[in-house]
């Protein structure tokens, strides 16, 4: 039971994880930078066990990144867009992210149409073309799934997750902020975390409140993770979701 398998949506190579024979509705987690595919899988197995006998509505789909990192020396690692992590703990030692947060990462537009590509898709194979959507990410899929929800060409989500991420494209999202009314978004961001500091979290999270974003902040002490609050939490709003009976 639950037993998870591969399968190519768009030109994302996905691990799919179905709580039942008969979904309905669509959880999307991306990984972040330099992650493997398969980093996020076991979230699919914890949610499970959180949704009991609701599982069975819902399926779990982990997209890996198309770009490999194995020149970089991680054979495993995947990536959304390029990131210069020199720049990125520049960026961290001098406590200045107002750079971080109005640049526009290159790649940035390719990836959310590939994942935009992916996600339709999904829901295509799926049979349920209004199939409510869960869509989240962690770093750099944090960033990436914001993105998308914010621009992309597939319909928002239901819920948002975005676990570990921080605000970039700035001026570009807040022509896209009305897309998100109808929208819940979970942020969860550790207080020590040495790779997107938490003041960055704060300030992403401040921005979509003063949006009229429903928007609940998770801080938790720790680094660059995520906590077991946040999966217990995330899996009472995906059990919250109307769906077909």
């Amino acid at each position: 039971m639950f037993e998870p398998r591969r399968t190519l949506y768009g030109s994302l190579d996905c691990i799919v994880i179905d709580g039942g024979p008969s979904p309905k509705v669509l959880v999307v987690l991306c990984h972040g930078y330099g992650a493997p595919g398969t980093d996020l899988a076991s979230l699919a197995f914890e949610w499970i066990t959180l949704l009991g006998e609701d599982a069975v509505d819902f399926r779990f789909v982990f997209p890996a990144a198309p770009q490999t990192l194995a020149e970089m020396g991680m054979p495993d690692g995947r990536a959304w867009w390029p990131i210069n992590m020199a720049q990125l703990a520049q960026h961290a030692q001098s406590s200045s992210f107002s750079e971080l947060h109005t640049a526009v990462p290159p790649g940035i537009d390719e990836a959310r149409q590939t994942l935009s590509d992916s996600i339709a898709a999904m829901k295509v194979e799926m049979g349920v073309p209004d199939a409510p959507l869960v869509l989240g990410g962690f770093s750099q899929g944090a960033m990436l799934t914001l993105d998308t929800a914010l621009r992309g060409t597939i319909d928002p989500p239901q819920i948002l997750i975005l676990f570990s991420g921080t605000l970039v494209c700035q001026s570009h999202w807040n022509a896209s902020l009305s897309r998100l009314q109808q929208t819940r978004v979970y942020q969860s961001h550790g207080n020590v975390d040495p790779i997107l500091p938490y003041s960055s979290a704060v300030a992403l999270s401040q921005w979509l409140s003063e949006a009229g974003i429903e928007t609940e902040f998770h801080s938790f002490r720790g680094g660059h993770t995520i906590d077991g609050e946040s999966i217990e939490t995330t899996a009472q709003w995906m059990n919250a979701l109307p769906r077909d009976a």
